[in-house]
């Protein structure tokens, strides 16, 4: 398929309320409203299209994009190439599917990691943080969770609402993940206040870190 044709069956896909939602969550309007099924099934049919990925990136769109990082292929990518499409980022939805479809897949990611928490663009930072959360849960060898908390503690109030997401979620993953750090985690928490009146859908978990840490380790003791 060619950049018009996917773009053409994009816009037979249009859902009104699907980009009024979208737009209300922050995006431009550079998009059609589609529905992430509608775009997971678009993908299913096309299968991996590296080139075809990239020109779909180039528009801008928002579902283009979407669908664009489901037929890359993340290891064909320089780091040039995916510096420029972190800084080219404004929307959540596409960021936080960056993260998982495009970073988590590529073998320099903790090269990326290190660079992009100092980041002063707010899209790459967000990455930086994502990418250190998935360390915290993971596989935190070689990185001082002390240390971590030291910058949260610190900044997690003037950043970017962007960035504080994830840097949130890092200190909820270390205060799950390492007792030792757990108490002053969820002090840290209480102290920034940041989610503490997060509207929450019933059965779900507070993104307020204290609740998230507590919740988990309550979960995970149980016998």
């Amino acid at each position: 398929m060619t950049v018009k044709e996917v773009l053409a069956q994009l816009k037979l896909l249009a859902n009104k309320k699907m980009k009024a939602h979208n737009i209300k969550k922050g995006a431009s309007d550079n998009q059609f409203g589609v529905k992430m099924g509608d775009i997971r099934a678009l993908a299913n049919k096309i299968k991996a299209d590296h080139e075809l990925g990239l020109a779909l990136w180039q528009t801008g769109n928002i579902d283009a994009r979407l669908l664009a990082m489901l037929i890359m292929k993340p290891k064909a990518l320089s780091a040039a190439d995916l510096d420029n499409m972190v800084k080219s980022i404004d929307f959540a939805q596409v960021a936080d599917w960056f993260n998982s479809y495009i970073l988590k897949e590529h073998p320099e990611k903790e090269t990326f990691r290190e660079e992009w928490m100092y980041s002063g663009n707010k899209w790459a930072a967000r990455s930086g943080w994502s990418l250190t959360a998935g360390r915290m849960a993971r596989d935190a060898e070689g990185v001082d969770p002390g240390k971590i908390l030291d910058r949260i503690e610190s900044e997690m109030a003037n950043v970017a609402p962007e960035v504080q997401w994830t840097m949130n979620t890092t200190l909820a993953q270390i205060g799950i993940n390492f007792p030792p750090h757990r108490k002053r985690a969820i002090g840290i928490g209480e102290k920034l206040g940041i989610y503490r009146d997060y509207p929450v859908s019933k059965g779900c978990t507070s993104p307020f870190a204290p609740v998230w840490i507590n919740a988990i380790v309550s979960r995970q003791e149980k016998p």
